[in-house]
């Protein structure tokens, strides 16, 4: 029994059971063939009691629903519909859409008509970002629940991967634009003679602003990319079509670990990146204007409020969302070639970088407003 039926004034109502398999084909055919359709204007699927819904289950679904189709017979879910459905659809109207764009290819276009495509491509990437955005979201308060589900083990792997192996760079980085400030703000401050104040930049320049913001720059360069990467080669090698046909979600699979392992990650790297900017601002210090360890670290002592760490902290999982987000959004993005695969990895790169600007530019207006 792989299905069960209730009609009630028109509706018919439908219950997947047991498993939609490829050896159950057969079964499922017979049974979808055997409803009673007659009288009947509405039809709601509720495919939660499937116990197993692979490929070759949910192609005689779509084919049931094309029947109902056929019948203008109005069909629903319960709930969300399966992923596999999605997969087919999207399968479908490539198809279709590759048809219809060979003819058209040597259609001269107006430039009204290329303002308006461009302008409906870019409202509905601006869609689809968020819809991806929203079942990133869903799929982590599901697994929420569950050890099992949140894959701790490929979560550690990608905070390895995205983390300890960023040290030496993030911290390399940290170090020289630290020097560099105190470099800057000692050559103009010392012409008022305040040269202590060169503390207080470096100081909240890092803590604040700078240790953050670079290290989510040179994550976006370095993870943000191998996560397009390693997704859109996923992609031409069918290796996500297959997870889908087997009924595992890769968003689960692929892309849950990929944010939570950054978001655990860039934090740290931003603690690092804080510590190592005050020490190469106090090794230019004493070089520079021979203010002694103990004096550098006392004034930052008295340049540090309450907020001003905590000011870049907080900013560090949210700038780690969009990076992860980004990546792995535009890997799963990729067809056709490999031509697409590196146009997107790089998309996903200046697109991580635009958004994590953007949001460092909404912290400052936010923290100005409620003085943090």
């Amino acid at each position: 029994m792989h299905l069960s039926a209730e009609a009630v004034d028109g509706r018919l109502t439908l219950h997947l059971r047991g498993e939609w398999r490829a050896s159950t084909v057969a079964a499922i055919r017979a049974e979808l063939a055997a409803l009673p359709l007659a009288g009947i204007n509405e039809i709601a699927i509720d495919p939660g009691g499937a116990e197993r819904l692979d490929l070759s289950g949910a192609w005689q679904l779509r084919e049931f629903l094309d029947v109902a189709a056929r019948r203008n017979l109005r069909v629903g879910f319960v709930g969300e519909p399966p992923a596999q459905l999605a997969l087919i659809d999207r399968i479908r109207e490539q198809a279709a859409a590759e048809a219809q764009a060979r003819p058209a290819a040597d259609r001269d276009e107006s430039p009204v008509a290329t303002v308006g495509r461009r302008v409906v491509g870019q409202w509905r990437g601006m869609h689809d970002g968020l819809d991806f955005l929203g079942r990133v979201t869903a799929q982590a308060a599901r697994a929420g629940g569950s050890l099992r589900r949140l894959r701790i083990t490929s979560i550690a792997r990608h905070v390895y991967d995205t983390g300890i192996t960023a040290i030496p760079i993030v911290a390399l980085i940290a170090f020289l634009i630290s020097v560099i400030i105190a470099y800057m703000s000692a050559q103009q401050l010392r012409n008022f003679g305040a040269e202590i104040y060169v503390v207080d930049l470096v100081t909240i320049g890092v803590l604040r602003e700078l240790g953050v913001l670079l290290t989510a720059v040179i994550v976006a360069g370095r993870s943000g990319s191998a996560f397009a990467a390693e997704l859109g080669a996923m992609k031409l090698n069918e290796e996500v079509d297959a997870l889908t046909a087997t009924g595992v979600e890769p968003v689960e699979v692929l892309v849950l670990p990929r944010v939570l392992g950054l978001v655990i990650a860039l934090p740290l790297l931003t603690v690092i990146a804080d510590g190592v900017g005050l020490a190469g601002g106090a090794l230019l210090c004493k070089w520079l204007l021979d203010i002694p360890l103990i004096q550098y670290f006392a004034r930052v002592d008295d340049a540090i409020s309450s907020t001003t760490f905590w000011a870049g902290m907080i900013k560090a999982p949210v700038f780690a969302v969009l990076i992860a987000t980004a990546g792995t959004y535009r890997g799963l993005q990729v067809r056709g070639s490999s031509r697409e695969l590196g146009r997107l990895t790089t998309v996903a790169v200046v697109q991580a970088i635009f958004l994590v600007i953007l949001a460092d530019a909404l912290f400052a207006v936010l923290f100005m407003e409620i003085d943090f």
